[in-house]
């Protein structure tokens, strides 16, 4: 190994700007293309609706204005707007902002004076306006460099602050903003902030009742078991109910900002949950049977919380300061007041909780066995050498962080799962086999899990047996071939996770990876073709003499071309449900009997199919599966 000079010369001091672009993880999270709702662009502008919603919340400025484009987000809030002599500092200068000072922002979300100068480093353009008593100010920046500076001018705008960025393609590459994602962030705020207005792009969110309409919407009206609690305190809020789907749904927010991760308050609003239940019925339940099928959403407000990251996906703090009270005795005292007055003056809700913790006690005690055996056989099985080639990180203690960055590739076949195996980065990569075509598992009871070996195998290779705590991965990307075989083993796939597992789903753990369909090349160059557009734009560039290879099957793909698709460029597809979708609908819809609306959907569809796969004999027995 060769030498390494360290000396002087070794040791560099980066400004603020420098040190952003260089360890933008840091300040951002991943940066990843847009496919995940937690990919940095959207932190970008969560970063500047921040600012806006801490001067809503201080009471200043009943609406906000967003409009995205492809690349280009607006905010313009009706706040206070930054005092015109700080402008520049405010969005440039690290440590630099009103949040130090307890008296102009309480209970704010950001409190580090990071977030806007991250946002400005690390877009191509960032433009900053505020509009103060009378007078303006604007500035302009590129990659966080000052490029515009106008003075003090009059101004007969309202108050408040106009933000204006673009990201920088050079670090977020072939980025994108999926709309579903800036809804679910927006609505996120409107929940949060009642009585608050945000229009974006033309369309109004607003909300009366907080997470009450959270749940209303989020919730399946056709599946729930009694009315939504909804319960308000001074600085807590919660709401929740049981539906008929298996496994626990939280919504967990702390000042407004959304924790995806949960941390120390959804854990004691989970627990406090089980223990007023526990009390109120005066039964020593199973936690896990008070939590089966819950949906349910807290929000708090804490002064200078504690987040493990500069992201704030996950609370860390103990106590709500600065009382110092602590937060699971708070959490805890405020459930078990509030709930227990709301059960015994309901008390029909208080029949049907208790009939769905029954229900799920004795679904559990019915399981058991079944349960135990398939334990036993997943042990036997050898997994992690016969099913799962498992990423590094995992058999080493103490990096469960990493799970955040961890991917697992599901696929069939010895040459497509040998060929990703080859291709992929093995500290955070994994991949689990497939052999043939999965049981269509539509319609049955969760026990199917424990009794099919590809299932049980699957489900301890994610270690969600228990929930979603325990997943061993961020990602669970659906990897299967471009034909029509591929595409029934996709479909087979989502209907077992939608089916068994909706919360993985829901929070936004699944996806499909997207492989080139075609390969154009010629002796100089090679262009990757995810289209018949794509393709036909490659021939153009390349000419008469190009080679054009169809990729039927991801086996036909060369371990170190797959390097490309599945390294930093991966493209994927989210499973993403809608606001109007309910799960037991969609499966009913592609996996019940075969209706006319299905048959009808399959002939208006069958056409781009045809064209897409050139296999008419195939696209007719998969109808006639279907």
């Amino acid at each position: 190994m060769a030498e390494v000079n360290y000396n002087e010369d070794s040791i560099k001091s980066l400004d603020w700007r420098e040190h952003i672009r260089l360890r933008p993880g840091m300040y951002i999270g991943k940066l990843g293309d847009g496919s995940a709702y937690d990919d940095g662009i959207y932190v970008l502008i969560k970063e500047i609706i921040d600012n806006s919603i801490d001067e809503y919340v201080m009471g200043n400025g009943r609406s906000i204005e967003v409009k995205i484009s492809d690349h280009k987000v607006t905010v313009r809030d009706y706040g206070r707007g930054i005092p015109l002599g700080k402008v520049v500092d405010c969005v440039s200068k690290i440590n630099t902002g009103g949040k130090y000072d307890s008296g102009a922002f309480t209970k704010s979300v950001g409190l580090n004076g990071v977030g806007t100068k991250a946002v400005n480093a690390l877009s191509k353009m960032f433009k900053v306006q505020s509009v103060r008593d009378g007078k303006t100010k604007i500035a302009e920046f590129e990659q966080g460099i000052l490029v515009q500076e106008s003075g003090e001018e009059p101004s007969t705008d309202r108050n408040g602050t106009l933000i204006t960025f673009v990201p920088d393609e050079s670090i977020f590459r072939n980025y994108r903003f999926i709309p579903e994602y800036i809804e679910e962030q927006i609505w996120n705020y409107a929940f949060l902030n009642a009585g608050l207005t945000l229009n974006v792009n033309g369309n109004k969110y607003f909300s009366k009742d907080g997470l009450l309409d959270l749940l209303q919407r989020k919730a399946n009206p056709e599946a729930v078991r009694y009315p939504i609690i909804h319960l308000k305190g001074n600085d807590i809020e919660i709401a929740f109910t049981h539906e008929d789907q298996y496994g626990e749904e939280y919504y967990s927010f702390v000042n407004g900002q959304y924790t995806t991760q949960g941390g120390t308050h959804l854990a004691a609003f989970r627990e406090a949950i089980v223990k007023t239940i526990r009390e109120f019925y005066k039964k020593d339940f199973e936690a896990s049977d008070v939590r089966a099928s819950i949906v349910g959403a807290v929000s708090l407000r804490v002064q200078e919380p504690v987040f493990e990251s500069q992201t704030k996906t996950k609370l860390g703090s103990q106590n709500m300061a600065p009382e110092g009270q602590s937060l699971r005795v708070f959490v805890n005292d405020f459930v078990k007041k509030e709930l227990d007055d709301y059960l015994h003056k309901h008390p029909d809700v208080a029949d049907a909780l208790l009939k769905r913790i029954t229900q799920s006690e004795r679904e559990r005690k019915d399981m058991a066995g079944i349960k135990k055996l398939a334990n036993e056989r997943a042990k036997k099985a050898n997994l992690h050498n016969k099913k799962l080639r498992d990423c590094r990180f995992h058999f080493n203690e103490g990096q469960n962080e990493k799970r955040y960055d961890s991917t697992l590739f599901i696929t069939e076949g010895d040459s497509a799962s040998g060929s990703i195996t080859k291709a992929r980065q093995v500290e955070t990569q994994a991949v689990f086999s497939l052999r043939g075509k999965p049981l269509n598992c539509y319609g049955l009871k969760k026990k199917v899990v424990y009794e099919n070996e590809e299932f049980n195998l699957l489900q301890h290779a994610l270690n969600i047996e228990d929930g979603l705590e325990g997943l061993r991965y961020n990602k669970i990307v659906i990897a299967t071939d471009a034909d029509v075989d591929g595409m029934h083993i996709r479909l087979l796939m989502m209907t077992f996770f939608l089916q068994f597992f909706p919360d993985l789903v829901k929070n936004g753990h699944l996806y499909i990876l997207e492989t080139p369909l075609f390969r154009v090349r010629n002796r100089q160059e090679t262009f990757y073709c995810y289209s018949d557009e794509e393709r036909q734009v490659a021939i153009q560039k390349i000419g008469k003499k190009a080679e054009i290879t169809r990729f039927k099957g991801l086996g036909e793909i060369s371990p170190d071309e797959f390097e490309q698709f599945i390294g930093p460029d991966m493209r994927l597809e989210p499973i993403i449900l809608r606001k109007d979708t309910t799960i037991p609908k969609l499966l009913e819809y592609y996996m019940g009997k075969n209706t006319p609306d299905r048959q009808a959907f399959i002939i208006d569809n069958l056409r781009i199919e045809k064209d897409l796969f050139d296999t008419e004999p195939e696209v007719a027995d998969v109808i006639e599966e279907l």
